[in-house]
């Protein structure tokens, strides 16, 4: 972790009356949230709820209309090398040509600059996190031969490479297999004993009590935020979802009976 990581407890992200607008039409309006340090925190919601927006607001990929975003209590400039992102896999070009091991270096340049090269450190650093993450015995393969769920640890172990200490991720269980999934989250937990921060999209609701320990809920504007034993209730589902999803009476029927439901196959 680096040496000036901040304390993990507190506050990691703070939205502040943000408003977020594409050609003058609002997509996000007056979003008022905190994601405390050291949580595992889900953004959940509808499609088109404004769920990316905010997670590239907070990154500063996207300007704001109106409000401030602070992470850890400082403009996001001041604090950029403590922050890592992962992207949703559809928005990578995985056609460039550029082996496995590589991709996960990309995590070190932070720290490099783009002119010196990377040290024998660096290189640790890199085979470290691809070890992390399964993918030692794919590091010299080219990322177009991976497949999606390989893709999505390489992103991860590229994030694990920066040695952040705020992981922003959209959508990482996003078609992946089970498997994948499960050590996508081991690496997620992992993370959270060690003190970091993860704020991340999520879109399955039937993991999110299992899976977060915090969950912000949209709906172009924040409908509830919290601990998932206070947040997660069935009112805040129907209102954040208007009763939209198939699944949500069986979800809201599970969140009052305090379980989870199995996953789907």
């Amino acid at each position: 972790m680096p040496a000036d990581t901040p304390p993990t407890t507190g506050i990691a992200v703070e939205v502040h009356d943000v408003t977020v607008a594409y050609h003058r039409k609002p997509v996000l309006w007056d979003v008022d949230v905190s994601f405390p340090a050291g949580s595992l925190a889900a953004i959940v919601g509808p499609n088109g709820a404004g769920k990316s927006t905010l997670l590239k607001s907070i990154l500063g990929l996207l300007p704001i209309a109106s409000g401030r975003i602070e992470v850890f209590g400082k403009p996001l400039a001041q604090v950029r090398d403590l922050v890592a992102y992962v992207p949703q896999r559809e928005s990578v070009d995985w056609e460039f040509p550029v082996s496995v091991f590589d991709v996960v270096l990309m995590g070190r340049f932070g720290r490099l600059g783009w002119f010196r090269r990377p040290s024998r450190a660096d290189r640790d650093a890199a085979d470290a996190a691809l070890h992390s993450v399964g993918m030692t015995e794919f590091r010299d393969r080219q990322i177009s031969q991976l497949s999606g769920g390989q893709q999505q640890r390489v992103f991860l172990a590229r994030a694990l490479a920066q040695d952040a200490t705020l992981y922003l991720m959209d959508e990482p269980f996003a078609g992946v297999d089970a498997a994948t999934e499960q050590s996508i989250l081991e690496v997620l937990r992992t993370l959270q004993q060690q003190g970091r921060t993860v704020i991340a999209v999520h879109h399955d609701l039937q993991t999110v009590r299992s899976y977060f320990d915090f969950v912000a809920m949209l709906n172009l504007h924040l409908v509830a935020a919290g601990p998932i034993e206070t947040a997660f209730s069935a009112d805040n589902l129907k209102r954040t979802y208007g009763g939209r999803l198939t699944l949500l009476d069986e979800v809201t029927e599970a969140v009052r009976r305090g379980g989870t439901l199995p996953r789907s196959p």
